[in-house]
């Protein structure tokens, strides 16, 4: 007995070593970047903080962030030359999904070999912020200009560096494939902010009256948006034939964002001559992140062969 018993004893430390250096080396493969050294256009309010929703120790949600960071996730093996994706999450441009559209598709790329870099970007507010209308797009462009002024330390390709955005992520990620251009803050990088190609998972892309997501409308442009700005942020009438590859997903039943928000940015894309996959699925209705049920369920199979079609996996 006494012999099993010293045997048990070494088992079980063995195994908690084992246990402490998986959670060592998990831990190892995250880091969170501070995106700024000074937010462009900034207004100090003190009395707006950052709220969490914390569920089993995880953060699922954030709202009114004021400090936008990247969260990076390594995978344990790297390999030169590699492909990177910045992961927008969702929430109608009011909160962040920072969990279900972000911490586990960040996971997801991992399994794939891919490093993913998570956003926090700042919500549109005249609380924090001179013009709430590109105060999101500030944060996606330098986030785009910060992964690949540091590509190399990451053994990233700077040339095959993706967005990902989901549902008002999408009209963020969207935005930024179509205003990358666009002199919204000077940047410290002399790097492009121009993704090399766009994942887009039942995304805002219209701000058109009869098609777009009201909230995100609204919490972007405001209640009375001229003509002029709504035109301006409908993303599906800005596509060039600089505008990046995109692959895009939606399901038919779709009643929050509706599916004519990926159908007219493909068809836009397909006009200027810009390669494009677009699948729509008959159910799966709206957020359903990697994957829930329906037959919107294995759309991250129908991506991962995207990628790989693409040279990008």
């Amino acid at each position: 007995m006494k012999n099993t018993k010293n045997q048990y004893s070494k088992g079980t430390v063995l195994s908690f070593v084992l246990f402490s250096a998986v959670i060592f080396c998990t831990n190892a493969q995250k880091q969170v970047i501070q995106l700024w050294n000074k937010i462009p256009d900034e207004i100090k309010a003190p009395d707006y903080n950052e709220k969490e929703v914390i569920n089993d120790g995880k953060v699922e949600s954030t709202s009114f962030v004021t400090i936008p960071t990247l969260t990076a996730f390594f995978p344990n093996v790297t390999k030169p030359n590699q492909t990177a994706v910045i992961i927008l999450p969702g929430g109608g441009y009011q909160h962040l999904a920072i969990d279900k559209e972000g911490t586990k598709v960040a996971q997801w790329f991992n399994s794939l070999g891919i490093p993913a870099f998570v956003l926090k970007y700042r919500l549109p507010s005249d609380l924090i912020m001179k013009n709430k209308n590109v105060g999101p797009l500030q944060d996606a462009q330098e986030a785009v200009r910060y992964v690949r002024q540091n590509a190399a330390k990451w053994n990233i390709d700077p040339n095959k560096i993706g967005i990902l955005g989901f549902s008002a992520g999408g009209h963020l990620a969207s935005t930024l494939s179509t205003h990358y251009d666009d002199t919204v803050y000077e940047s410290a990088y002399k790097v492009s902010a121009r993704p090399d190609f766009s994942l887009l998972i039942y995304p805002v892309i219209s701000m058109q009256n009869e098609i777009t997501h009201k909230g995100s409308q609204i919490n972007l442009l405001g209640n009375n948006p001229s003509q002029d700005l709504i035109d301006f942020f409908s993303n599906e009438k800005k596509v060039t034939t600089r505008t990046p590859p995109a692959f895009l997903i939606h399901a038919t039943d779709d009643t929050v964002v509706i599916p004519e928000n990926s159908i007219n940015y493909y068809l836009a894309l397909k006009k200027n001559g810009v390669t494009a996959e677009l699948h729509l699925y008959e159910k799966g209705g709206h957020g359903f992140g990697l994957g829930v049920n329906d037959t919107s369920k294995y759309w991250t199979k129908d991506c991962e062969e995207w990628l790989k079609a693409n040279r990008l996996n």
